[in-house]
């Protein structure tokens, strides 16, 4: 069942619910769709269209209806009842899409986190009946024990694995910064399901990551180096594909997953070519960045699939107004505009540095020592003040990171003594 406020029927939205069904498993075998003008609040659409979708199940022998929306948990248990059959929203749906094609450890740990903490709002729904405070033989003590038994287990699971992933978490912090103590620029992809990531991602690196053309294909990160024709190198990091609507516990249970991005020097947005509802993704995507702090790291757009439009569009770089390259036409499947995408790379990441000189206050100990760190110091001096006069060279993404993550303010920054190559 899909579910719209208003306004003409969204084809794309509609295709879209369907992808997700059958990538989860399921023969859809009629869909209806229906206006929520105002959500009723037993089940979430009006009594006569429910009637409506369960001459429809009967009809068909359907035993489960999907809805593409969020259900409470009442208006689950109470569609249950009048279509006589299990019902799951799409929140349910995507999670068990997730469950399906976790295959690592860590992936796994993640998704049945986003699960558990769905169902520890819905645990009421098992033990009503167990809930009462008093009446009825054998539903006093025994009964309250019972789900409060459960909704115990549920929280320590929680607890467990949540301690689990923090650790996930502290080892990705290490590997990040030896790869910044390296001088090893992350560029990560990210866009929307099924916009063709890691068929990019084996095409750049040849690393043979799991790649079809059905929703959430990649659900475990994988780094890989990328290396330049001129010389240097990035790690390129696969991520798992965004949607509209994406469930705030899974957004949450792979922080750490999604950690890959947010530190990112820049993000590659790949982005189906020939979808018609591209700007929308774009806008999505860049919606669950912001979410998880990533709306400011930099990013390329690369519009994938080139070969399949019609007629086949043009391998292409495009930049703004300052010469910046924001957008590159590739296809992924036939090669073309690999070699400029990875010389876009090879651009944004720093083959470019630029040599600043910074005014640093004595409160700046810890920004101080990151740029010393990071090898770009050049000279040092000390004012009168007492503030620090340093002379880096450092590449402008290096500059855009420690302004965001550093404390590094833009009255800082002394005017531009020369930019330079390497």
């Amino acid at each position: 069942m899909h579910v719209q406020a208003s306004g003409a029927w969204e084809s794309g939205e509609i295709a879209e619910f369907r992808d997700l069904a059958l990538s989860a498993g399921a023969d859809a075998v009629v869909t209806v769709c229906a206006r929520a003008r105002g959500p009723d609040p037993r089940y979430l659409i009006g009594p006569g269209k429910v009637d409506e979708i369960g001459v429809a199940r009967r009809e068909h022998g359907a035993d489960l209806v999907i809805v593409n929306h969020a259900l409470t948990p009442a208006q689950e248990r109470n569609l249950e009842r009048r279509l006589e059959c299990r019902v799951l929203d799409r929140i349910g749906l995507i999670l068990d899409i997730f469950a399906r094609r976790a295959s690592t450890f860590e992936g796994k740990l993640q998704v049945e986190l986003a699960q558990l903490r769905h169902l520890s709002t819905r645990l009421v729904r098992g033990w009503t009946h167990l809930e009462r405070q008093k009446g009825g033989i054998g539903l006093r003590g025994p009964g309250e024990k019972q789900l409060e038994t459960d909704r115990r287990l549920v929280n320590d699971r929680i607890r467990r694995i949540s301690d689990r992933l923090d650790g996930v978490s502290r080892r990705r912090a290490l590997s990040r910064r030896a790869r910044s103590r390296a001088e090893a620029p992350v560029v990560s992809l990210v866009g929307y399901t099924n916009a063709g990531k890691s068929t990019l991602f084996n095409a750049l690196t040849g690393a043979g990551v799991y790649a079809a053309d059905k929703l959430f294909a990649t659900l475990d990160p994988t780094l890989r180096r990328l290396e330049f024709a001129g010389g240097g190198h990035v790690v390129l990091a696969d991520t798992v594909g965004f949607i509209r609507d994406l469930p705030h516990d899974l957004v949450a249970a792979f922080r750490a997953t999604l950690e890959e991005t947010r530190e990112a020097s820049v993000l590659l947005h790949v982005v189906d070519a020939m979808a018609d509802d591209r700007e929308e993704k774009i806008a999505q995507v860049n919606g669950v960045l912001a979410s998880i702090d990533a709306g400011a790291v930099p990013q390329i757009l690369v519009f994938n699939k080139t070969d399949l439009l019609d007629p086949p569009g043009a391998a292409r770089i495009e930049r703004d107004a300052c010469g910046t390259v924001v957008r590159v036409w590739v296809s992924a499947h036939t090669g073309e505009g690999l070699v400029a995408l990875a010389g876009a790379i090879a651009e944004r990441t720093g083959d470019a540095r630029v040599q600043r000189r910074l005014r640093l206050p004595a409160s700046a100990g810890r920004l101080r020592a990151r740029l010393f760190e990071l090898g770009s110091v050049t000279g040092e001096s000390v004012d009168s003040d007492g503030s620090s006069l340093l002379d880096v060279l450092i590449p402008p993404v290096e500059l855009e990171r420690l302004a965001r993550h550093e404390g590094l303010e833009a009255g800082m920054i002394e005017p531009v003594l020369r930019a330079t190559g390497t």
